[in-house]
């Protein structure tokens, strides 16, 4: 470090103060930058003091000790009928808190406008172009109702894919959120528990990372709250809010990233890895593939500082090996069983399809805004990136220029040029096994190399695009508080400038409310129990559509009654073939009929049958245990798919706002 960068170094926050084996620079992240930080002036006492009585300077060969806590003003020895004043490290203390809520506080209110139209009625909209994904999540809130209630069993069920079932584990069963929205999913239903957490999602993120940001990188309020609302409103998670929940919620990620970082500089390493391992098992019930992410980018992050400084490691080795074996041991521990059962289990997969595994971004995707953004273009951003749920880049100019402005300017800070190799790094690694400009492939990209390895076979590329994302949010950290610590002769022409560099980066890709359609509501004859008086504990209701990714309506009707029926088909991952240790696909084992009537379903053209087809009909409702079939009167292309069904098994009847054909008869196996 310069001189100059040392004057530039702003003095730590009081708050900030840590134990010896937390050793925090406000330049750096705790822990290994550590190492060679400069030694900071002692911060001013909080407590009142007589501005003439001598202050004593600590001395320089010692670190600066942490502050100690001052007592609360009740405690201060006054003088009888004298009036208690509150000390002022009360005053900062709960200025700071108000800073905090303040902070907090502006983040729900974005995440609110951003989830503002699918609260207006949370079961009656859903997000555009592709409403499978809710309809999933929504089905696993429910199953966790049942694990509460019932003492279900958590990581595999029948409740749909009947009878061969899903392995939850291999899904996003999001049992770390489910759980703990039980009370909201049965007061509400899983509708409103899905829009809550998308809510607290997106703020919940930008709230950790603020939290983060303010106590151990920057110490401007303001540097904080910039870099945590890019990481909880940037362009991907706008994208993702929509349909991925269990994405979106990243509000354990700064924690894990943090202490991983105090991991190289610790006294108490096996301490500090078993904390690091509760938090790992809880990320792993959120989402593994977001786990996986923050592994990888800061065994990146690390590589990057150790290749330029290759010192530090003969002080990091030891307290970072001991506390990753130690978290490595007990997550291992915790997990073991679920990844078992993820891995081995009834319906396990290994790996996904060639078409999720070629998901990547286009090269000019980093220069567009994204399209639930002020600027964004749907139609504009067709083909640079594999769907609209995958936006995983889209920056726009204006903030890919100024993140290359702030990696010049602030070039020679060890964590900067860290960071930008990081983010360059997981940015290339997004673009997929073949790279591609404006939709024209160009050449074989670098995940053509490493899409075959265990566990990065079941990565989606494109989402490394979220690692960079994150680092473009520290980055804009950095900058903000670095602008903020300057000393020039007009600091508030440099401030001016700071915010509307800001404003220009940022206000193209602000957030804008995510769009919504409206979807069938759940039938009457659902609502009801009106089902009750047909379905049998081991019998199935087959939805019309049968449930497949093109069509979860029946999903949602079953999670409407937590579970209490079970269905065929439905939208997951699962063995090709139905035998574990296959490749994954979406949905189960193929069904001749189920397709046939999603393509009458779409197309309205009624099929010829014979009996053959009406044979293999009868066969899979066996399979299934099928007791009724239900079709809603506001089914589209209803009529042609009643005529289609009534050609199959006969005729059917009209039931409050559905048509209902019972085949128990067809069914039973002891006729």
């Amino acid at each position: 470090m310069t001189p100059a960068e040392s004057r530039a170094l702003p003095a730590p926050h009081p708050e900030a103060a840590t134990g010896p084996d937390e050793m925090v620079s406000y330049r750096t992240p705790g822990g290994l930058f550590a190492a060679s930080a400069p030694a900071e002036a002692p911060a001013e006492p909080e407590t009142p003091t007589d501005p003439d009585a001598p202050s004593e300077p600590a001395t320089p060969s010692e670190p600066a000790a942490p502050t100690a806590p001052h007592p609360p003003a009740e405690d201060v020895a006054v003088a009888d009928g004298a009036e208690v004043v509150p000390t002022r490290a009360r005053w900062r203390r709960w200025t700071r808190r108000r800073q905090h809520l303040a902070v907090g506080g502006l983040f729900l209110l974005a995440a609110l406008w951003v989830t503002s139209r699918i609260w207006l009625d949370p079961s009656g909209r859903v997000a555009s172009l592709y409403t499978g994904d809710p309809a999933q999540v929504q089905f696993f809130l429910a199953h966790s109702v049942r694990v509460v209630l019932h003492g279900e069993y958590p990581f595999y069920t029948e409740q749909f894919n009947y009878p061969d079932g899903v392995n939850l584990m291999a899904n996003t069963a999001v049992l770390a959120l489910g759980i703990p929205m039980v009370p909201v999913t049965l007061l509400f239903g899983p509708a409103v528990s899905f829009v809550v957490l998308v809510t607290l999602g997106l703020a919940g993120t930008a709230m950790a990372w603020y939290l983060m940001l303010s106590r151990h990188l920057v110490r401007t309020p303001l540097a904080a709250a910039v870099g945590g609302w890019f990481c909880g409103f940037s362009p991907a998670m706008l994208s993702h809010a929509s349909w991925h929940p269990n994405i979106i919620s990243q509000f354990l990620l700064p924690f894990i990233v943090w202490r991983v970082l105090v991991l190289t500089r610790s006294r108490r390493p096996v301490r500090d890895g078993a904390l690091l391992a509760l938090l790992v098992t809880a990320q792993a019930f959120i989402n593994e593939e977001i786990l996986l992410f923050t592994a990888l980018a800061c065994g990146v992050f690390l590589l990057a500082v150790l290749a330029q400084e290759p010192a530090r490691w003969s002080a990091a080795w030891r307290p970072l090996g001991i506390g990753v074996v130690t978290c490595t041991l007990l997550a291992g521990a915790l997990l073991a069983y679920p990844l078992y059962v993820q891995f081995a289990g009834p319906m396990a997969y290994h790996g996904l399809s060639d078409a999720v595994k070629d998901y990547g971004n286009d090269i000019a995707a980093f220069f567009a805004p994204g399209s639930p953004t002020l600027g964004g273009n749907q139609r504009a951003n067709i083909n640079l990136a594999p769907n609209y749920s995958e936006e995983n880049a889209f920056f726009g100019w204006s903030l890919s220029m100024l993140a290359i402005g702030i990696v010049v300017w602030l070039r020679r800070e060890l964590i900067v040029r860290a960071l930008a190799v990081t983010g360059l790094f997981f940015a290339v690694l997004s673009l997929g096994e073949r790279v591609s400009w404006w939709d024209r492939e160009l050449v074989s990209g670098p995940w053509q190399l490493l899409v075959h390895l265990p566990l990065l076979d079941a990565v989606v590329p494109t989402r490394f695009g979220l690692i960079t994302s994150v680092v473009i949010g520290l980055l804009l950290a950095l900058a903000v508080e670095r602008a903020w610590a300057l000393r020039p002769a007009d600091r508030r022409t440099v401030r001016t400038l700071t915010a509307a560099g800001l404003a220009f980066a940022l206000l193209p890709i602000a957030p804008m409310p995510l769009r919504m359609v409206s979807r069938p509501p759940v039938p009457d004859f659902i609502t009801a129990d009106r089902w009750r008086a047909y379905v049998g504990p081991d019998q199935t209701l087959v939805p019309i559509p049968v449930p497949s990714m093109g069509n979860t309506h029946g999903m949602r009707w079953a999670a409407t009654t937590n579970l209490d029926f079970k269905i065929p088909g439905g939208y997951f991952l699962a063995p090709r073939n139905g035998n574990t240790g296959d490749a994954g696909r979406f949905g189960g084992r193929p069904s001749g009929v189920g397709q046939m009537l999603e393509e009458v379903a779409t197309t309205g053209r009624m099929p010829k049958l014979d009996d053959r087809q009406r044979r293999r009909f009868a066969d899979e409702l066996r399979h299934w245990r099928a007791a009724i079939l239900v079709l809603p009167l506001r089914q589209q292309n209803a009529e042609p798919l009643r005529r289609t069904v009534e050609d199959l098994v006969g005729p059917g009847r009209q039931e409050l706002d559905v048509w209902v054909w019972d085949v128990r008869a067809l069914t039973d196996r002891s006729v």
